[in-house]
């Protein structure tokens, strides 16, 4: 067993239901094979437990490790395309990216990048989009499994409106995704995804084949995009016959607990019943939304209809894969509705970072650092004499220190992750 400690923050319950700020200063946690089995005053864990390993973490704050619940895997290199809406952007930066994925050297490397990426960064979880190319999603699953991330991820789906070598037919999509699904679902810390590009690049035929994969990979989730920019969303209405784009989804029986959408900055009233009633979550990518002009995310909407809602970087529209930086977006994405917006406090922006990330993946033992709950944590110890530094030592309590930590903190100030106990180097 081993002893941490410091100061641990964290949500374990849902502050936009009444929940704050968990707040334990020199606090001792017990991490017994990855689990954490105590938590209390350090001076209390250690006269229960004289003789374990101390890891003294005292100079910095630990937090519970990020769970991104949207991000691509294929466009780490094709962040920074700015200057486009969406679709426009699609063309000109991802897609070409995406289509590099079919040289497998090629996807290995960006995989080595990604994973990386997300580490660095505080991510110990993620929903992730993968590739067109079931080598490529092999290269991500393994990269995965090395540095030790709990990824869920799967084999992106598309029979129409896309460059031709990113498509596929309903009946080779299948075929691949359970393939992928025996190799990678459940081994280690790997789930599936059944992962539908959009609406607007998949046929009924497809989408049905989607549904047929749900059925086929027990505890799969289901992963897709909706309501991101209104050329694509009347784009999707004329291809579908004038339907919304949730019931194009959910006429094939996607929609539910297990179905996280990106991004639906443009719902209708309708849509946003149909998804609080399925239980399904909304992948909130303030970055990408406002570096491609998509939008003000309506949070207040969201809340009123019970729809759950968690934080994704989503890159390579994003800006990079702190979820620091997507918290702090968010909170500017809420206070420029005035009031139409959501005012964010720092416990929000924490919850939405960690717990409710956890929730949306179902990984009930991950996003808060409480007994029975896996030791997937981040310290953040800024460099000595930073702006952060500063902040944070002139904070009147913890949680102004916890909004300074999202207004001015990078992957920089992420000194250590574990994941399940494990230190990652």
């Amino acid at each position: 067993m081993t002893l941490y400690r410091g100061t641990f923050i964290d949500t374990p319950e849902n502050p936009f239901e009444g929940g704050g700020l968990r707040v334990d200063s020199d606090a001792g946690l017990l991490v017994e094979d990855g689990m954490i089995v105590a938590r209390g005053p350090f001076v209390e864990i250690r006269q229960a437990h004289p003789a374990e390993q101390v890891v003294d973490l005292r100079d910095g704050v630990v937090l519970p490790g990020f769970v991104d619940t949207h991000v691509h895997f294929p466009q780490i290199r094709a962040v920074g395309g700015l200057g486009l809406p969406l679709l426009e952007w699609l063309d000109r930066y991802a897609l070409p990216e995406e289509a590099r994925m079919a040289d497998v050297d090629y996807a290995s490397g960006v995989a080595g990048e990604f994973v990386r990426g997300l580490a660095a960064a505080g991510t110990t979880s993620a929903l992730v989009f993968g590739a067109h190319y079931a080598d490529a999603v092999d290269t991500l699953f393994d990269a995965a499994s090395k540095v030790g991330l709990r990824i869920t991820s799967g084999l992106v789906l598309s029979d129409r409106l896309l460059r031709p070598e990113l498509l596929t037919t309903p009946v080779r999509a299948y075929a691949e995704s359970l393939a992928l699904a025996n190799r990678w679902h459940g081994v280690g810390r790997n789930r599936y995804a059944v992962t539908p590009r959009f609406s607007l690049s998949c046929t009924d035929e497809m989408l049905a084949t989607c549904h047929d994969l749900m059925q086929a990979i027990p505890g799969a989730l289901f992963t897709s995009h909706v309501n991101e920019n209104e050329a694509e969303i009347a784009s999707v209405a004329d291809l579908f016959g004038g339907c919304d784009y949730v019931t194009t989804y959910d006429r094939h029986g996607l929609v539910d607990r297990r179905t996280v959408l990106a991004h639906n900055v443009h719902p209708t009233d309708v849509e946003l019943k149909m998804l609080a009633v399925s239980g399904a979550t909304v992948a909130h990518c303030p970055t990408s939304n406002a570096a491609l002009g998509s939008g003000l995310f309506p949070l207040t909407r969201h809340l009123q209809y019970g729809v759950r809602v968690a934080l994704g970087s989503d890159v390579g529209a994003g800006t990079g894969f702190s979820l620091l930086k997507e918290g702090l977006q968010a909170y500017f994405c809420q206070q420029l509705q005035g009031d139409q917006g959501r005012p964010l406090s720092a416990a929000h922006l924490l919850y939405l970072a960690t717990a409710a990330g956890a929730e949306a993946l179902d990984l009930p033992q991950v996003g808060h650092l409480s007994v029975g709950h896996h030791f997937d944590a981040q310290l953040l110890r800024p460099a000595e004499g930073s702006p952060l530094a500063v902040a944070i030592t002139h904070a009147e309590d913890t949680e102004e220190a916890l909004a300074r930590i999202f207004t001015l903190g990078t992957p920089a100030d992420v000194q250590a992750v574990w994941i399940n106990g494990d230190l990652l180097h």
